[in-house]
């Protein structure tokens, strides 16, 4: 069955480059309660890694500010089904405008919340309600986001902030062992997929011939 029907993996997620998620950011405004968040939630969930899952669970009490920037505790994830519990740092950022510390702080501030979920429903009326976002919510944001950048990006989905991260990483030269702890993938040969995504055009053989 293998030989006839093949195994190779199925369609992935694409993974949001740095480009991409600047253009996405800077074509979200900051008009709106809604556009706020959604920043925040992009910024976030890339230099988190997060799932989209782990981004609706997170908590006011999740995340605290330190002198290197944030500090995420993870509650549960994945990885971690007896809810031990994963805390990862969120470095400040070298740009203004996607620095997801200065996200963070304009979303609380704005939103006017110390406890219970960070991030909430929006109504229609740009109204924040008490009820924790969905992690469905997370792939209509991107969806949203790349629409206002006129961004064309084949299989986009919650996980593209989580496998653009990994990519992003290994294109900048970041060790594995920094990737996973980030990441905090379990399985290396997942990891790994996204490092070689990211690191196919170095040292390639093929670049070497003169083409």
């Amino acid at each position: 069955i293998r030989r006839k029907l093949g195994v190779a993996p199925r369609s992935e997620a694409a993974p949001l480059s740095v480009v991409q998620l600047r253009e996405m950011v800077w074509d979200t405004p900051e008009d709106s309660v809604r556009d706020v968040r959604d920043r925040c939630v992009l910024l976030l969930g890339f230099a988190g890694a997060l799932r989209r899952s782990e981004i609706a669970s997170l908590d006011c009490s999740d995340v605290r500010e330190v002198d290197g920037g944030l500090l995420l505790r993870i509650r549960r994830s994945k990885t971690d089904p007896e809810a031990a519990g994963q805390e990862i740092g969120i470095p400040k950022g070298s740009h203004q405008e996607t620095d997801p510390v200065i996200a963070l702080q304009r979303w609380r501030r704005l939103a006017e919340i110390d406890s219970g979920p960070l991030f909430r429903v929006i109504d229609r009326r740009d109204h924040l309600l008490p009820e924790r976002m969905s992690d469905r919510a997370v792939s209509r944001i991107l969806a949203r986001a790349a629409r206002l950048a006129q961004l064309k990006i084949p299989d986009l989905s919650g996980h593209s902030l989580r496998a653009g991260f990994a990519t992003a990483a290994a294109q900048a030269g970041a060790s594995e062992r920094a990737i996973a702890n980030q990441t905090r993938h379990r399985s290396l040969t997942t990891l790994r997929r996204y490092i070689r995504r990211g690191t196919l055009f170095e040292e390639n053989a093929a670049g070497m011939l003169g083409l």
